[in-house]
């Protein structure tokens, strides 16, 4: 009898395995047929080996500082990659090809899932704050406290490269309206249209009133600081073609890398066009709700 019953358990084990990896296996083809994707990393690759994309290019993201551990857990594999210890990804600007958006008009999308765990983080994208005064291009970070961005999504594009004039920093990100949860698997994303840059948490996006910007106040031309909003953020100058290195879970600051993601990434996803409303909650209910 306890046997047949523990042979029925393990029947049943292994069909809601065998559902579960066939819904997440139905998510991530249905991600890659989807028009103007770039590259699709789902990381189920161990340490050690490169973490390939499908898409336009498999972009090979390969580990620095170390070895990236492969953790038993997310939503598009089952797999994901956990940073944290100063390590991070990256792919050589001259190799970033059809990853290299810019453009005046231009659209973009990026847009990850993530089990965050705290402080400042860059999720993915063509970012560096430092090298010949800046190469910024576009990225995804969570948590940019400076200009009203705290414990939120936060889209960053640059048409320049260098900071955001007067301002020491780039000020140009658009920060979600709601907050992620520490410790949960969230789905986060920004897009650009050439115009707007929008945050989405979860698949929804959230607009925000305008307010004051913090650490604005004082600077030439704008004695009183800034006032707009943060989700959506007006930016038509569009993307610059600056230079960077795609780079995942950190970005060259003036010390060295820094802004180091800590928490697992079980997906990374970059559209040359924008993913905008009801696809975006599509793209949540396909990849993070029960199949």
């Amino acid at each position: 009898m306890i046997l047949k019953k523990f042979s029925s358990i393990l029947i049943l084990f292994l069909i809601v395995w065998a559902t579960e990896v066939k819904g997440r296996q139905n998510s991530v083809a249905a991600l890659s047929r989807k028009a103007g994707l770039v590259a699709l990393w789902d990381f189920r690759e161990p340490a050690g080996l490169p973490r390939m994309a499908t898409g336009k290019g498999d972009f090979p993201l390969t580990e620095q500082h170390g070895p990236i551990p492969r953790v038993d857990e997310g939503p598009l594999s089952g797999f994901s990659a956990r940073l944290g210890n100063r390590s991070f990804f990256s792919l050589a600007h001259d190799r970033t090809e059809a990853l290299n958006i810019h453009g005046k008009m231009q659209g973009v999308t990026v847009m990850a899932w993530v089990k965050w765990y705290g402080k400042t983080g860059f999720v993915g994208g063509m970012w560096n704050e430092y090298t010949d005064g800046g190469k910024r291009q576009y990225g995804l970070f969570v948590d940019l406290p400076h200009y009203n961005g705290a414990n939120q999504v936060c889209g960053h594009v640059s048409a320049t490269g260098g900071p955001t004039p007067p301002f020491p920093y780039s000020c140009d990100y658009s920060a979600s309206k709601q907050e992620l949860t520490q410790g949960e698997w969230h789905f986060i994303a920004f897009t650009y249209d050439g115009l707007f840059i929008k945050s989405y948490l979860d698949g929804e996006f959230q607009e925000r009133p305008p307010e004051p910007i913090n650490h604005t106040k004082g600077f030439p031309g704008v004695p009183q600081g800034l006032v707009h909003s943060k989700n959506p953020y007006y930016f038509p100058d569009g993307l610059g073609d600056n230079g960077s290195d795609f780079t995942v879970g950190a970005v060259v600051l003036q010390g060295g890398m820094g802004n180091f993601f800590n928490g697992l990434i079980g997906g990374l996803a970059v559209f040359d066009r924008e993913v905008a409303g009801a696809e975006m909650r599509e793209i949540y209910q396909m990849t993070m709700q029960p199949h």
